[in-house]
């Protein structure tokens, strides 16, 4: 009865989607229709939280080669170890969908991951290590003295799905709901409905596709310094490369020059703490900018420091001005990125290999 529930609702995944309109696949235009087709094929499912991007098409493919490169896509690190570290950066950015969905993707994952893992460390107690690594540094990796301790190379995977997600945990605060379940459910069967998406979910992971086969949805593009913790997995690399190209073509063409040097400025030297239930400090930070441009100014502030706090109010205050889903999506991806690039470069900079520094 729960499979019964859910496979429906995971179906219809972009009627998840709230605050803009997703085209539906078969009336999406030929770049959209391209992305989703192949986010279905190797995810399992249209993942919402790629799919809310559609409004962009650029940036929807960003997410995805992204979301690819670093979690779905088979490289040196088991899939189990890649799930915990997505499960600990959501929950460290209070982003109750994606632990809902990760958390119970590693929990169905484990089993099979321990029992496979031959000649070396546990796979399971390898995600719990790096989990709670990521844990005890508030999923930023700033806290003193705290080091992941793995091998280098798996060193751009990891810190790849740990910016992955500190994007896309801010899109989903603001474009998805609290959870993938149906609402409505009573506890009991929501515990249920959770434990079969994550065995459905764990299908999929099974069939982990080659690296770098997604790059082509992007143009070529260089690796920008701040993403140099990239360099040594060239799938990895070039997922960050076209994608922070392609997402930074859309903030100069959606976010005023006054708001994106304001958000750099507010985020240099930032370590990831959460600013505090008021907004004041938003407020004191736009005053600053010429009354037109506050509204974007604030949302894009509040997407990059604390997007579980962004509400329809805040949404329809910049709509007034730009009132079309592409300026939203291309100002709020913005703003997700350059905090997720900040915290990764911080992240990376405590990563030492096993028997290192």
């Amino acid at each position: 009865m729960t499979t019964a529930l859910l496979r429906p609702a995971l179906r219809r995944s972009l009627a998840q989607i709230r605050r803009v309109t997703p085209p539906r696949p078969a009336g999406a235009g030929k770049a959209v229709a391209g992305v989703f087709a192949e986010a279905e094929r190797e995810f399992g499912m249209l993942p919402p939280p790629i799919g809310l991007h559609a409004a962009s098409p650029e940036v929807l493919a960003a997410s995805w080669v992204m979301l690819r490169e670093t979690l779905v896509a088979a490289g040196r690190v088991d899939r189990a170890t890649k799930e915990a570290v997505a499960a600990a950066v959501s929950a460290a950015n209070s982003c109750p969908y994606c632990v809902q969905v990760h958390g119970a993707t590693l929990a169905a994952l484990l089993p099979t991951a321990a029992a496979s893992a031959a000649g070396g460390a546990d796979a399971a107690g390898v995600a719990e290590a790096v989990a709670g690594w990521l844990r005890e540094t508030g999923g930023q990796g700033h806290a003193p003295g705290g080091a992941a301790r793995f091998p280098a190379d798996a060193a751009p995977e990891l810190v790849g799905v740990a910016v992955t997600f500190h994007y896309l945990n801010r899109m989903v605060n603001l474009f998805l709901a609290e959870s993938p379940v149906p609402a409505g459910l009573p506890p009991a069967a929501r515990a249920a409905a959770t434990a079969v998406l994550g065995r459905l979910m764990r299908r999929a992971a099974r069939g982990a596709p080659p690296a770098g086969t997604s790059l082509d949805l992007l143009p070529s593009a260089p690796l920008p310094g701040d993403l140099r913790w990239a360099a040594g997995t060239p799938s990895i690399a070039g997922a960050f490369a076209r994608a922070a190209a392609a997402i930074d073509a859309a903030g100069a063409r959606s976010v005023p020059d006054g708001v994106r040097a304001l958000v750099a400025a507010e985020l240099a030297g930032w370590t990831g703490e959460a600013p505090g239930l008021s907004r004041a400090w938003v407020e004191d930070a736009v005053s600053a900018l010429p009354g037109e441009q506050r509204p974007a100014g604030r949302l894009a502030l509040l997407t990059a420091k604390a997007s579980y706090q962004v509400d329809d109010a805040l949404v329809a205050e910049f709509r007034h001005g730009r009132p079309g889903d592409t300026a939203l999506i291309e100002l709020t991806s913005w703003a997700a990125l350059t905090a997720a690039r900040e915290l990764g470069s911080r992240l990376a900079e405590r990563v030492t290999a096993v028997g290192g520094g």
